[in-house]
């Protein structure tokens, strides 16, 4: 295990995701440039791949995944994040992040500091990295609920 204390938020992103970190930084500098052919490159694209977050629940499979990253980015809203405090665990074909998320939600004038607990895990898979499973979770259920509500807005 290392701790790492370097945020990733994608602009550090070269182009070749073969370490943990490089992977990373690849995931992020999708989601952050809202690019679905890279987030698709990050993801495993069967049906083993799930994600688990505060606004679409539960997702099997990369064709459901998929559809929350399209509609996400082909909404006006804008979301950045970032990963920071986070820990890498890593053996043989498989790696897992666990760290926090920092970032804001803007919809018009509507704006939501994010604070994010994030797990990701990947495995190897044809000598690439893909993400096999995504949890994320908001602790303050305050902040939960405005941007639930937030994200409601803007997709009105």
């Amino acid at each position: 295990m290392t701790h790492e204390e370097d945020v990733i938020n994608g602009a550090q992103y070269q182009g070749s995701p073969i370490t943990p970190r490089a992977t990373l930084e690849e995931f992020y500098a999708a989601f952050n440039g809202r690019d679905l052919i890279v987030m698709a490159q990050n993801w495993a694209t069967g049906v083993e791949a799930s994600m688990s977050n505060p606004l679409g629940g539960i997702r099997r499979g990369w064709a459901d995944i998929q559809d929350v990253y399209r509609r996400l980015f082909n909404s006006p809203a804008r979301v950045y994040v970032e990963f920071y405090d986070y820990d890498l665990h890593a053996s043989g074909d498989m790696f897992v992040a666990v760290g926090r998320e920092r970032g804001e939600f803007q919809h018009g004038t509507t704006r939501v500091a994010l604070a994010i607990r994030t797990s990701r895990i990947y495995r190897k898979i044809d000598g690439r990295w893909r993400q096999l499973h995504h949890h994320g979770s908001i602790d303050d259920p305050a902040l939960l609920e405005q941007y639930q509500a937030a994200v409601r807005h803007g997709s009105e």
